[in-house]
């Protein structure tokens, strides 16, 4: 019977979100560029998120470009391999007037896109206003404020740059996303 069969495949789809609901998963947050690519890790189990890791991938100004790309597709590489993340959250570039600036940004944000793509994971890119709107509440926030709401959502995080501090933002971006959107589908199927 055709339509038993339609929906018993929707009870399996239901439960399998409502087990994603449920789950831990593990989000590595960059936020990508030539001389600073910030990184940070995150668990979230939907309701609650925890602090990993996080840091910041240092290239010289004074290296030649392939060299500087090279040395953060490692950092990448080896962060992904050491921390395991189910998926990626990616900041967006943005750049508002120089040409170059904006080559040279679109150069570093491709690694954490090429290392999730070699590690099978999936990516999500984020716009800095949706992450800033989805960690302060407000689309224009400043870096002070995002790093006061970072430290708040993630208590035990202890960062020294604001690249760190936006990658853990990004990541938490991800993290709300990700639970509302099972969280509806949860609603919708009952």
């Amino acid at each position: 019977m055709p339509g038993v069969a339609r929906r018993a495949r929707e009870d399996d789809s239901v439960r399998a979100i409502r087990a994603n609901a449920n789950m831990i998963i593990r989000i590595a947050g960059f936020d990508p560029g030539l001389a600073r690519t910030g990184w940070g890790i995150i668990e979230s189990d939907g309701v609650r998120l925890t602090h990993i890791a996080n840091g910041v991938i240092a290239t010289k100004a004074a290296m030649p470009l392939g060299e500087r790309l090279a040395q953060i597709h490692r950092a990448i590489s080896a962060l992904l391999a050491q921390f395991s993340p189910s998926t990626v959250a990616v900041e967006q570039a943005f750049v508002a007037k120089d040409p170059v600036a904006a080559l040279k940004l679109g150069h570093a944000r491709a690694m954490p896109l090429l290392c999730a793509a070699e590690a099978g994971l999936p990516v999500a890119e984020y716009a800095p206003n949706h992450i800033k709107k989805s960690i302060v509440g407000v689309g224009h926030a400043d870096k002070a404020q995002v790093q006061a709401m970072v430290r708040h959502l993630l208590p035990r995080a202890q960062f020294e740059a604001a690249d760190a501090a936006d990658a853990l933002a990004c990541a938490i971006a991800h993290a709300h996303l990700s639970s509302t959107g099972a969280r509806i589908a949860a609603a919708l199927s009952s």
